[in-house]
C-alpha cells in the first residue's frame, strides 16, 4: 500500500514539473520581438539562470552588478504647457543600475550604444565580472538583454527570470531607482 501510494505521488510530481516545463516555450534562435510579457524559457544558452535564492546570495555578498532592463515609460505627448511630469517610480533590487528600453529585440544604435556604456561603467570595464540582468517575472526584456550582453563579450552573465516579482514576494527589499542617464540627459535628483 505504501509503495503504491509513493509510486503515486512520485507519478504526480513527475507530471507537475513535466507540465511546467512544457508552459515554458523553447529558447528561440534570435531576440524576442514582440509580446514581451509573456512566459519565458527556462533556459538561456551560454548564460547562467538564477532563482531567487541564489541571486539573493550573489547581491549580499556584492558578488555581481545587476542590471535593471526594465522599460522606462514614455513622457506622454501634447502635455498641456506647465504640466509638471514625473517619471512614474521604478522600485528595483539596491544598487543595480538602471538600463530602461535596452532589453527589446531590436535596439537602436543609441540604445544600444547607452547598454555598452552603461555596462561598462557597472564592470569597471572588465567583461568577466558577473552580470545579473533582471526585469520582472516572464518578462523577455531581461531575457533579450542577457542574450546580447553575452554577444557583446562578457563571459559570466546570470538571467533573474523572476526579476522584482520574485524578489519581493520572497520578502526582499527593494528600493526606488532612477534610470541611468543617457548621453546628454540630466541626472534627475531623488525625490
Amino acid at each position: 500500500m505504501r509503495e503504491a501510494l509513493a509510486g503515486l505521488i512520485l507519478a504526480a510530481f513527475a507530471f507537475i514539473v513535466s507540465a511546467s516545463a512544457q508552459e515554458r516555450p523553447p529558447e528561440p534562435d534570435g531576440y524576442r520581438m514582440e509580446d514581451y510579457r509573456a512566459p519565458v524559457p527556462a533556459t538561456l544558452a551560454g548564460v547562467r539562470v538564477l532563482a531567487t535564492a541564489e541571486a539573493g546570495e550573489i547581491w549580499r555578498a556584492k558578488a555581481g552588478v545587476f542590471i535593471d532592463v526594465m522599460p522606462r515609460a514614455p513622457k506622454p505627448q501634447n502635455l498641456p504647457q506647465g504640466t509638471v511630469w514625473r517619471d512614474r517610480p521604478r522600485l528595483n533590487i539596491p544598487g543595480s543600475m538602471w538600463l530602461p528600453d535596452t532589453g527589446y529585440g531590436k535596439l537602436a544604435a543609441a540604445t544600444e550604444d547607452y547598454l555598452r556604456r552603461g555596462l561598462a561603467r557597472a564592470t569597471t570595464g572588465n567583461n568577466a565580472a558577473l552580470v545579473v540582468v533582471y526585469c520582472l517575472a516572464d518578462c523577455w526584456m531581461s531575457w533579450n538583454a542577457a542574450k546580447r550582453i553575452l554577444a557583446y563579450g562578457y563571459s559570466n552573465v546570470a538571467w533573474y527570470p523572476d526579476g522584482t516579482d520574485g524578489w519581493e514576494r520572497a520578502g526582499l527589499a527593494l528600493a526606488e531607482s532612477h534610470p541611468e542617464p543617457r548621453p546628454g540627459e540630466e541626472i534627475s535628483s531623488p525625490r
